[in-house]
């Protein structure tokens, strides 16, 4: 083990000579100032938690206010409550609100649907090889004439769907799925009032 500590201890003697004769054997040249890498901080886990929080409690006041716009009753509605937390947790998620910024007006839409993504029974969750994959709403608009046509609106944009991450292609299909489920509440309670109409709601059912 010595003789080999002496080797190197001798072999780096040796560099260093040669180091110093060709130092002083070169001529001068100019310094050039190195540019040196500006190293951001690293976050304490207090911050990290902080921030955590504030999203947190970001996409819960979305979903309150959803709610409490709504009249829904928490006690005995409990799953629909629950259903709207995370739709506005996927929202956020998704960074939705850069082209749906108002969360309030996210359940407007007749439907919803996902490109590069199959929502149906016999395709569900299958990759739609060289489809791009965006989160679509669907509304109606009147044309010049005044008849109502479907008019598609992309509220995401995520780049090929075969690239997809397996997370985020499920966040992406949850997102839809509960909106759709949300929707199907309100659906029912149209069909409710419409029925209300005909025969007072304690004869409906």
């Amino acid at each position: 083990m010595s003789d080999t500590l002496d080797r190197l201890k001798a072999l780096s003697d040796k560099l260093e000579v040669k180091l110093a004769g060709k130092t002083a054997s070169s001529p001068t040249k100019e310094v050039k100032p190195i540019a040196i890498a500006v190293v951001k901080p690293v976050k304490k886990i207090q911050d990290v938690e902080k921030e955590h929080s504030n999203t947190v409690s970001t996409h819960t006041k979305l979903a309150e206010r959803i709610i409490t716009l709504m009249s829904i009753d928490k006690n005995t509605e409990k799953v629909r409550a629950q259903n709207i937390h995370k739709v506005a947790r996927l929202y956020q998620k998704l960074n939705i609100q850069e082209k749906a910024p108002d969360f309030d007006q996210i359940f407007i839409y007749k439907a919803m649907n996902i490109s590069g993504i199959g929502l149906k029974e016999d395709d569900f969750g299958e990759i739609r090889e060289g489809k791009y994959c965006q989160i679509i709403a669907i509304t109606y608009e009147p044309d010049k004439n005044g008849k109502k046509k479907a008019k598609n609106i992309s509220l995401s944009y995520f780049g090929k769907a075969e690239k997809l991450a397996e997370r985020l292609k499920n966040d992406i299909m949850e997102f839809v799925l509960r909106w759709r489920y949300e929707k199907a509440f309100q659906n029912l309670e149209h069909y409710r009032y419409l029925l209300d109409k005909i025969k007072p709601s304690d004869k409906l059912f």
